[in-house]
Parts: structure tokens; C-alpha cells; sequence
């Protein structure tokens, strides 16, 4: 499915540039991906376009000031913390989880989007998620806004870590 997932994000830049659901499934199948990895990418991306379209814009702008309309009790604090369930634990691993942490403390993943990630993250068979995985979920909830991440996020997201060389 992640591999249906990279074309998608490759090809349509943002999520409202991507064709409507048989048109792209017509145009996976035409480029060869298997059937039922098509179908589990189109529920996938189904949920993901439902949970963009189900939160408040507001609540993922990252300027400052946006969020002084909205009722207190929405508003996220500095010193709120999110709780992982024990099956977000079990899904995500200490990995993912550290990495979604500093994300949020790099300041580029509001809380909302980090909502929408760790459901879109919950709803794939993957158990654990591999990291790898989880970056192109995060890559595909930006997406879905319509919006680019910073270029040291996108290089952190794109970048294979296996390479790298300890000094």
C-alpha cells in the first residue's frame, strides 16, 4: 500500500490536484500495481481525506494568533500532554513515537495534524509501524492540507537514515 501511497504523493502535489477515486484507481492499475494494494491505498487515502475535511483549518496554521477565536477548551497548552493509548504504543513503537514527538517540539506538527497521524497510522495493517512507513503517512497528512513541509522537515522525512555516517 506505501508504495501506492509515494506514487500518489509524487504525481498530485497536493491532495486536491488528485483525480477522483476510479479515475485513480484506473491510473494505478494502468501503471501496474496490484489490485488489492490499490484498493487498500483508496480506503487508506478515503479515511485521510475524511479526517482533512473534518478539521478546523484554523487548527493547523501555524501563524501565530490564528487560534484566538476559538473556545479555550480547543485550544491545545504548553504544557498539555498527549497520552498514548496502548494500542497507539503497540502500533507505533518507541521509534515512531519519539519521532512524532520531535516533530511537535520542532514546532511543525500541530496537534491536529498529529491527531490525524496517529489515526491514519492506526488504520493500517502494519503491526508495528516501521518508521519508514510512518514518514510517508506524515508526508500524506501535509498533503492532504495542501501544504509543503518546511525543506529540513521534507529533507528529515525523505532522508535515509542507513546512510548516514556516525562521526
Amino acid at each position: 500500500m506505501f508504495e501506492v501511497l509515494v506514487f500518489v504523493y509524487e504525481n498530485y502535489w497536493r491532495g486536491d490536484a488528485c483525480p477522483e477515486a476510479p479515475l485513480l484507481e484506473r491510473k494505478l492499475s494502468a501503471v501496474g500495481f496490484a489490485a488489492d494494494e490499490i484498493a487498500d491505498a483508496m480506503r487508506w487515502l478515503d479515511g485521510l481525506q475524511r479526517a482533512a475535511m473534518g478539521t478546523d483549518p484554523a487548527l493547523i496554521a501555524r501563524t501565530p494568533g490564528t487560534l484566538t477565536n476559538l473556545p479555550p477548551t480547543v485550544l491545545p497548552t504548553l504544557d498539555s500532554m498527549r497520552i498514548y493509548s496502548v494500542a497507539e504504543q503497540d502500533r507505533l513503537g518507541a521509534d515512531c513515537l519519539g519521532f512524532i514527538c520531535f516533530l511537535e517540539d520542532a514546532g511543525v506538527l500541530p496537534a491536529a495534524m498529529r491527531e490525524i497521524v496517529l489515526d491514519r497510522a492506526m488504520a493500517t495493517g502494519d503491526n508495528p509501524v516501521c518508521l519508514d512507513d510512518l514518514k510517508i503517512i506524515i508526508l500524506m497528512v501535509y498533503w492532504s492540507f495542501g501544504e509543503e513541509p518546511d525543506a529540513l522537515v521534507l529533507d528529515e522525512l525523505c532522508d535515509d537514515a542507513s546512510e548516514r555516517i556516525a562521526h
